[in-house]
């Protein structure tokens, strides 16, 4: 079963374009819709990220959801401004995020992004606010549909909320048209 698993995804990759030799997902007038998910982080609604991604976690025996996506246009060959959006549920209480940045294709196929991201946590006054950086490698399986496995970091913008910085290890999947 292994040995016909491991064949498979060879042959998946095979026949896929795993690079964007031309760069034509990348290039000027292009969308992108995205949905990442997110492993590390902090513990809690308002430890994560501001998630504008997918996320299933327990802590301390409750379940901490969110679902999100981003999109974004592609101004110039290779960069793209992007908008996020997200909800998430810890225990009842909830969390609605947002994201704003921009996402810059190295040799079209090495994702690097900028953003601000933010939340707004029910019966919280200060709601977390982050500086987002991101880096990966973009695997192209066709014209429309990328993955992009990368590091991000989010560097708290808060003093009296947080002080912690949250690094994760993200998968995110990429349509382009």
């Amino acid at each position: 079963m292994k040995k016909l698993l491991l064949s498979a995804v060879i042959a998946v990759f095979a026949m896929s374009n795993v690079n964007a030799q031309d760069g034509g997902q990348t290039s000027k007038g292009k969308w992108l819709i995205e949905a990442n998910t997110g492993f590390g982080g902090g513990g809690g609604l308002y430890g994560h990220s501001a998630n504008t991604g997918f996320g299933l976690t327990s802590i301390n025996g409750e379940t901490l959801w969110a679902i999100g996506a981003e999109g974004g246009y592609f101004v110039m060959d290779d960069l793209a401004v992007k908008v996020g959006l997200g909800y998430a549920d810890f225990a009842g209480e909830s969390a609605f995020s947002y994201k704003l940045g921009a996402k810059y294709y190295i040799s079209s196929m090495i994702p690097v992004q900028v953003d601000f991201t933010g939340s707004s946590v029910d019966g919280f006054d200060e709601n977390p606010l982050w500086l987002g950086l991101q880096g990966g490698y973009a695997i192209f399986l066709g014209d429309n549909v990328s993955i992009e496995p990368g590091l991000r970091y989010n560097l708290s913008l808060n003093e009296d909320f947080t002080d912690e910085g949250i690094f994760e290890f993200r998968v995110g999947f990429a349509l382009h048209f």
